[in-house]
């Protein structure tokens, strides 16, 4: 399997740390009943017997980096061991033979003194990181075994959530954080909440301050209440009071026809990520909800990657043949694509929608489409972040993924590393500023495909 890892997505149902990563949490502190003037406008059905109550404001939850579920010791043979093996990979694979222009001999001899000083196992695991981190691509990562065993559950879409229903974009910036999706049937889609409204705090405490997210403080046990301060664009703040619950399913996709005016039939299904496998036939569904369609967009704007397995079943879709190679110091291997045809999405005019957010196999999946003539491209142009992970477990339970591969496209031949992808017709807001129906990529996109 090869992979980029997750993005800057977090979801305010459990909780997803950096990367792509799923992590564990100390327990919550007791609920305690709390006045409240507002009324939750909806209640799941399995808290309907029970009593409301709020997570008192200053407990642990009210923490940028919540405690992390410790890993299983390991002495210092068996670090020694695993640390030798990374450097030997690094060494060997690592897909710029100058090691990105670092001193990776000297990076190794100074990681190796650490090690042989002796490291508790958190330490060394957090070393490990650093270590791969100072190559510099922004890719390569060591994960720790809960690591490993958590983004698993994740890729597998194996896992179960507690909160209010959204994956949100913090906003450092703006001191917010912006919902990015609503996951169906949950407290938040119930109460109205949309992609594009911000929250601003929970139980008035921000979510983001000062530079840091502080998404937990919406977390919380299964039916208890949290009072969230939001604002639609364009809207004032108010408060809605929420009862959290369990979520349980996949990320979900976005998919809708766009109002237009011409009366043609035009989807468009936002995808969030190339990390779960169940997005494929999440899109396959859509295909064969939406039927013959006049245009497609497909938004990559906030998709920073995933895994192979995941975006050649949906390349299949819509084009086929091979659209370019993966090349490594050695040798390369195609990307070939067998059509799947799902109505006329084969046939169908086709826009990607892209930013600065989208990376690796989001900028590879838009760039082919774009390099075979399939479609066009909106958006900004990428940052240019296209080299192809490759996944290495040891022993102990640890995983390297180092960049193995970079992705050199069939027709233009171009360097998206230096280049990334450029869009035909430039358009750009930021997520919170629009609704969907204002969007201006998606307006750009309705235009590009000859419809208004």
């Amino acid at each position: 399997m090869k992979l980029r890892h997750f993005p800057l997505v977090i979801l305010l149902v459990f909780a997803l740390a950096c990367n792509f990563v799923t992590r564990a949490f100390s327990p919550f502190a007791p609920p305690t009943q709390t006045p409240t003037p507002l009324t939750p406008a909806y209640i799941p059905p399995d808290c309907a017997s029970a009593s409301l109550a709020t997570v008192p404001a200053a407990t642990a939850l009210a923490v940028p980096t919540p405690a992390i579920q410790a890993n299983p010791q390991i002495d210092h043979a068996l670090q020694s061991s695993v640390f030798e093996k990374v450097v030997k990979i690094i060494t060997d694979v690592y897909v710029y033979p100058d090691f990105n222009g670092k001193d990776w001999p000297g990076i190794v001899a100074s990681y190796r003194t650490k090690i042989q000083s002796g490291l508790d196992t958190e330490t060394f695991y957090s070393d490990m990181q650093s270590m791969v981190d100072e190559l510099g691509d922004d890719h390569s990562s060591f994960l720790s075994p809960v690591d490993v065993a958590a983004s698993d559950a994740e890729l597998s879409g194996n896992t179960e959530y507690v909160g209010v229903g959204v994956s949100i974009l913090p906003e450092l910036d703006k001191g917010k954080a912006t919902i990015l999706q609503v996951f169906p049937d949950s407290p938040a889609d119930h109460v109205g909440l949309k992609p594009h409204d911000d929250i601003l705090s929970a139980d008035g405490l921000p979510l983001v301050e000062n530079g840091e997210s502080y998404i937990y403080r919406a977390r919380g046990p299964e039916c208890s209440a949290v009072r969230l301060t939001v604002e639609s664009p364009g809207g004032t703040p108010h408060d809605l009071l929420l009862v959290r619950h369990k979520i349980e399913g996949d990320i979900p996709i976005d998919s809708r026809l766009v109002t237009t005016t011409d009366g043609s039939r035009i989807g468009y299904i936002l995808l969030p990520s190339f990390f779960d496998e169940k997005i494929p036939s999440q899109v396959y569904a859509a295909l064969k909800n939406f039927g013959q369609l006049d245009g497609l967009i497909l938004d990559n704007r906030e998709n920073s990657g995933g895994s192979s397995d995941v975006v050649e079943p949906i390349l299949s879709f819509f084009t086929s043949g091979t659209l370019g190679e993966f090349k490594n110091r050695r040798e390369s291997r195609p990307l070939a694509i067998t059509p799947n045809p799902i109505k006329n999405s084969q046939t169908v005019p086709l826009v990607v929608l892209v930013g600065t957010d989208t990376v690796s196999f989001g900028e590879i999946f838009s760039g082919v489409i774009k390099d075979s003539g399939r479609g066009k491209i909106v958006g900004q142009t990428t940052l240019g972040n296209v080299e192809i992970l490759h996944g290495y477990n040891f022993d102990d339970g640890s995983r390297l993924w180092i960049a193995e591969e970079t992705f050199d496209p069939a027709v233009s031949h171009a360097n998206w590393e230096q280049t990334g992808i450029v869009p035909d017709v430039q358009a750009y807001a930021t997520w919170d500023t629009f609704t969907f129906d204002t969007d201006p990529a998606v307006l750009a996109a309705v235009k590009l495909l000859g419809h208004k």
